[in-house]
């Protein structure tokens, strides 16, 4: 057990799988506690358990951002009532990913993924932030993409998702940042979820092709967990409106200790930098 969360309270949202549940079980792991979320109460299940024979404490709270502005007040509401009133950090995690590309995305699919991937978050946010506010300041973490960057021959719709969510970010960075909230943007590259057969042939290369950085994703456990410390930590107030591009860990060797995984920022407005960023830090 770590300490740099000590004492503040967290939700990640789509916390049950992959991205979200390295995050959830990371943070359990520095002291938070966290309000694990999702539609499968199951998964949730598992992943409360997991950081509770860790020693730390988080609670299952059901959900299904469908990018009505009522589903994601729900959700705030429930997780202030089980946090204490309080909520120091909210992790916009939950998405989708249709891989159509543009001629194959049809209307429904389009609203569905805009739905999810930035409606959603935005209600959220709109419902946290002020409570944020008064309560003395906090951290909105958005979960962006490479994609944004690299443009990928698929998935156009959700790219063009990540897009907004990552333009949102430096809005509320203007918005709220005067008001004690930083808000910055994690954006993961191409994540393998684990899988028995480690010798088939990479699906993500099928996704690179075409793009400008064509290496495969790794697939470590240590992949499904992006450093948020430098945008997290309470040592790093002065960081808000950037994206961090995470590259993750590629060594077994790397899988006991993820908070240093190496990233490259990739934007940053002129609020200042963060204090105590890791030597592998490079802008570009």
């Amino acid at each position: 057990m770590g300490n740099r969360l000590h004492g503040k309270t967290a939700l990640i949202t789509g916390s049950t799988s992959n991205i979200g549940r390295g995050v959830a079980i990371a943070y359990g792991r520095e002291g938070a506690h966290v309000v694990v979320s999702g539609r499968n109460v199951e998964r949730g299940a598992e992943v409360v358990a997991e950081i509770r024979a860790d020693g730390g404490r988080a609670d299952f709270v059901a959900a299904d951002l469908d990018g009505s502005a009522a589903a994601s007040r729900a959700l705030a509401d429930e997780t202030r009532a089980v946090l204490g009133g309080r909520v120091d950090i909210l992790v916009n995690n939950a998405g989708i990913f249709p891989a159509n590309g543009t001629q194959g995305t049809d209307e429904d699919t389009f609203d569905r993924v805009f739905a999810v991937n930035v409606k959603a978050p935005f209600f959220l946010t709109a419902a946290l932030a002020p409570h944020m506010t008064e309560s003395g300041g906090g951290a909105v973490i958005n979960l962006g993409s490479w994609a944004v960057r690299q443009g990928p021959p698929l998935g156009t719709a959700y790219t063009a998702s990540k897009g907004a969510l990552e333009a949102l970010t430096r809005a509320w960075s203007a918005e709220f940042g005067s008001r004690g909230v930083r808000v910055n943007a994690i954006s993961p590259g191409v994540i393998l979820i684990p899988g028995p057969d480690e010798t088939t042939s990479n699906p993500a290369e099928a996704m690179m092709k075409g793009t400008r950085t064509a290496a495969p994703a790794p697939r470590t456990p240590s992949a499904r967990r992006p450093s948020t410390w430098p945008v997290t930590s309470p040592r790093s107030c002065t960081a808000s409106c950037s994206t961090w591009t995470v590259a993750a860990p590629r060594s077994p060797s790397s899988r006991a200790d993820t908070s240093h995984a190496p990233y490259s920022r990739v934007s940053r407005a002129p609020v200042g930098t963060p204090r105590g960023a890791p030597a592998s830090a490079s802008h570009v």
